[in-house]
C-alpha cells in the first residue's frame, strides 16, 4: 500500500480530528434529561430491571422472589424451556453423556428428546458438519483476520452466497439454515484461527471433524496439532457450551437477534448482527478482560495468599490506579443477578478439579480470594443498588486458559454455544411476531430553517 493510500484510509488526520470534535460537540446530551424524560437507559429501570420488550418460551433468568408481596433478591436461577440449568447439567453428567447436543435439542424444539430422537438429532448435526466446496480456500484462507469474531462473521455472511434459498424465511428453511450453522460453526472458528496463524508463519493443519465425537471433543481435536485431549477437558468444555447456550431474551446479542429478525432479513445477516453484538467487551468479550486483569494481578501481587495485598490491588482497580484504569473489577457483578450466578456456581465445582489436573491450584486459590473479597471492596467504595457476585465470565476465562485455548477464541467459543439460543429465538420471533421492532427516541434538536450555503458563517 502506498503512503498516500495508507494516509487516506487509516491515519487520523487533522481534518478527521476536527470533524470528530464536531461529532462530540453536537451529539452531547445532558445526562439529567434521561431522568427528566424517564428514558430507560439500556432498556432498564433505575433498579436494574429490564423493560418488558417481548415474550419468550426459550429461557428465563430469575434473580428475585416474592416475599409478602414484595420482590426481594434471591440466588440466581437460569431456566431452559422451564428446566433449571442445574438439573439439566446434573442430568447429563449423571447419565455420562455430553450435554451440548441434548440441550440444543431442548432449546430448539421445546422438549427433551427421547433416546430415538436424541440419536436422530445427533446424526442430523453430524451430517451437516461440512462446508461448501472450496469454502476453506476461497473464504477462510483469504485475508484472514486477527480478530476471530470478525473472521467468523465474514464466513457466516459468505455462506449466503452458497445457499439457493438464502432469503426464504419459512420455519423449515430457517431451521435448516440454523442447524447448518450450529454444525459448521466449530470448523469456521478453528480453521479461521489456523489460517491467521499460518499467515504469521506457523504450520498449517486442518482436521476434518469426526462423526464419532461430540461438539466439544471436535473443537479440542481440531484445534490441537496432536489431536489429544483428556476426558475432563472435553467434559468441562461441553459444560461451558451448555452454560453459554442461552440467557433469556433480553441479553444484548439475543435482543439483537429479535430486532434484526423482525425486519424480515435472512438468517445469515441475522447471525452476523448477533455476532457483532457478542464481540463487544461488555458482552461476550468480558472473559478476556477477566484473564487479562488476573495476569496483571499476578505480576503486581507478590504473595497471592496475602488477602491484604489482594485487597489493596482491588482498591487500586476501583480507584483507576491498576490494570486498564477503567475502575472496574471484571467478572464481578451482573445486570440481573445480585446474589449468585448459577452458571458460575456450576463452573466453580469443576474448575477446581481442572486446576488440580493442570497443577494450577495456587492460581485457582487467587480467584477464590478475589471472589470473596471483591464484593466487600465494591460495597465499601461504590453506591450500588443491588448485590455484587461473581458472574460466569469470572471463571470461564480461567477454564479456557487451563484448557490451553487461545485467547482469541474465548469469545468465538461463547458464540459457538450461543448460536443455538439465537436460532431458537429467531424461530420464535418468526412464528409469533409480524411487526418490526421500533422503539421511540425523543428528539432534542430544535427545528431550524435552511440557510443557503453562501450565507452561512464560518
Amino acid at each position: 500500500m502506498t503512503n498516500n493510500v495508507e494516509r487516506a484510509l487509516f491515519e487520523i488526520t487533522p481534518e478527521i480530528e476536527h470533524f470528530a470534535e464536531l461529532c462530540v460537540k453536537n451529539n452531547a446530551i445532558d445526562k439529567e434529561l434521561y431522568t427528566e424524560y424517564e428514558v430507560k437507559r439500556g432498556l432498564r429501570d433505575l433498579n436494574g430491571k429490564g423493560v418488558l420488550a417481548g415474550l419468550t418460551n426459550v429461557s428465563d433468568v430469575c434473580a428475585k422472589k416474592l416475599v409478602n408481596g414484595k420482590e426481594v433478591p434471591c440466588a440466581g436461577k437460569l431456566y431452559y424451556r422451564g428446566y433449571n440449568i442445574k438439573d439439566l447439567v446434573n442430568g447429563f453428567l449423571k447419565e455420562k453423556h455430553f450435554g451440548f447436543e441434548e440441550i440444543a435439542y431442548l432449546l430448539l424444539f421445546g422438549e427433551l428428546p427421547s433416546e430415538k430422537e436424541f440419536k436422530e438429532f445427533k446424526e442430523e448435526l453430524i451430517e451437516r458438519r461440512t462446508l461448501p466446496p472450496n469454502f476453506v480456500r476461497d473464504v477462510i484462507m483469504k485475508a484472514p483476520s486477527r480478530d476471530m469474531m470478525n473472521s467468523l462473521s465474514r464466513s457466516i455472511l459468505n455462506l449466503y452466497s452458497y445457499d439457493m434459498k438464502a432469503d426464504d424465511t419459512s420455519i423449515p428453511n430457517v431451521l435448516r439454515q440454523c442447524l447448518n450453522l450450529i454444525s459448521q460453526f466449530p470448523m469456521m472458528m478453528v480453521y479461521g484461527y489456523h489460517a491467521y496463524n499460518y499467515r504469521r508463519g506457523e504450520d498449517l493443519f486442518i482436521y476434518a471433524p469426526s462423526s464419532e465425537l461430540s461438539m466439544a471433543e471436535n473443537i479440542l481435536m481440531m484445534l490441537r496439532e496432536d489431536r489429544k485431549y483428556s476426558k475432563l477437558e472435553a467434559k468441562i468444555l461441553d459444560m461451558a457450551l451448555v452454560l453459554h447456550m442461552d440467557h433469556g431474551g433480553g441479553n444484548n446479542s439475543t435482543f439483537t437477534t429479535h430486532v434484526v429478525t423482525s425486519s424480515g432479513t435472512d438468517t445469515y445477516s441475522t447471525m452476523a448482527a448477533a455476532m457483532a453484538s457478542l464481540k463487544g467487551p461488555k458482552h461476550g468479550g468480558a472473559n478476556i478482560k477477566v484473564t487479562e486483569m488476573f495476569e496483571d494481578m499476578k505480576e503486581k501481587i507478590s504473595d497471592w495468599k496475602d488477602e491484604e495485598e489482594v485487597r489493596r490491588y482491588l482498591y487500586d482497580l476501583l480507584e483507576k490506579k491498576a490494570f486498564d484504569q477503567k475502575g472496574l473489577i471484571y467478572g464481578m457483578g451482573h445486570a440481573v443477578y445480585s446474589i449468585s450466578d448459577p452458571r458460575a456456581d456450576i463452573f466453580k465445582k469443576f474448575v477446581k478439579r481442572l486446576a488440580r489436573e493442570k497443577g494450577r491450584e495456587e492460581e485457582y486459590a487467587l480467584y477464590e480470594s478475589v471472589e470473596k473479597l471483591a464484593p466487600k471492596v465494591i460495597g465499601e467504595k461504590r453506591k450500588i443498588y443491588k448485590g455484587v457476585n461473581a458472574n460466569v465470565d469470572f471463571y470461564s476465562g480461567l477454564v479456557y486458559s487451563m484448557l490451553n485455548l487461545p485467547k482469541s477464541l474465548y469469545t468465538p467459543i461463547f458464540a459457538a454455544a450461543r448460536v443455538v439460543g439465537w436460532s431458537a429465538h429467531r424461530l420464535e420471533e418468526l412464528q409469533n411476531v409480524d411487526k418490526i421492532i421500533r422503539p421511540a427516541y425523543k428528539p432534542l434538536a430544535p427545528y431550524r430553517d435552511y440557510v443557503p450555503l453562501h450565507e452561512r458563517k464560518e
